[in-house]
């Protein structure tokens, strides 16, 4: 297996410079921080991810004050009381994307957040209690509770509202093969996620490094090298 050590140094010969790298590694995320996020902030960001996905990010962003004032704000309690012409209206919104499937996710998940809230006070405090060390079983639990939350929108959606999680792209994912790490080329079965989870838990513990910023390394270090202000406006850091 190649040193974490190892895949730094070339992410920072790659970048520039280990001050470059450590700059482009951003923040390291607090989960515990999540307990004060409300839950309209939580609906936005999965409906954000949502909607984003397939789809232009930067078209969304633009388009996104309209989301906001469309969906109310995406207050879950808000958006549950609707009759059902204002969800079928939507579909004619020009202030959204008018994707009828997608616009339904955003009702099916207000509902999985308010579930969700109360059995734990709110969604924020559920996600900050959820162990660090397992984003495949919290990614699953997405997965199968919300809507269209499955796959990398599930990732996506806790890396942006500020959960400590790591991105399976396909540098990512390349990296790891190259350290050693026995998975796919596309790694979704139940057996690639838990070996990408034990390594990245693994490297976590050797070097105390937060699982974003190890996500981050390992997609710097292979594949196309991004500049860095490339990176930076990918990533919004």
């Amino acid at each position: 297996m190649e040193s974490f050590a190892a895949i730094r140094d070339r992410a920072a010969q790659r970048k520039g410079g280990e001050d470059v790298l450590e700059r482009l590694l951003g923040t390291a995320p607090d989960n515990a921080a999540l307990a004060t996020v409300p839950d309209d902030r939580i609906l936005s960001m999965m409906a954000s991810r949502v909607f984003s996905a397939g789809f232009v990010w930067s078209v969304i962003e633009q388009k996104w004050p309209g989301f906001e004032a469309a969906f109310l704000g995406f207050a879950p309690k808000a958006l549950l009381f609707q009759p059902e012409d204002f969800w079928h209206d939507l579909a004619s919104d020009k202030r959204i994307v008018r994707n009828p499937q997608k616009i339904r996710s955003v009702r099916e998940n207000a509902e999985f957040v308010e579930r969700i809230s109360r059995e734990h006070g709110d969604f924020g405090t559920f996600l900050s209690a959820w162990p660090a060390d397992d984003q495949v079983g919290l990614t699953a639990y997405l997965a199968k509770h919300g809507s269209r939350l499955g796959g990398n929108s599930g990732q996506y959606f806790l890396r942006f509202i500020g959960w400590d999680a790591f991105i399976i792209s396909g540098d990512m994912a390349s990296a790891l093969r190259q350290a050693g790490v026995e998975i796919a080329e596309n790694p979704t079965s139940k057996g690639d996620l838990a070996r990408i989870q034990a390594q990245v838990n693994a490297w976590a513990s050797e070097t105390g490094l937060c699982r974003t910023h190890i996500s981050r390394v390992l997609a710097m270090s292979t594949g196309i090298n991004h500049t860095p202000e490339q990176i930076l406006e990918y990533t919004g850091d």
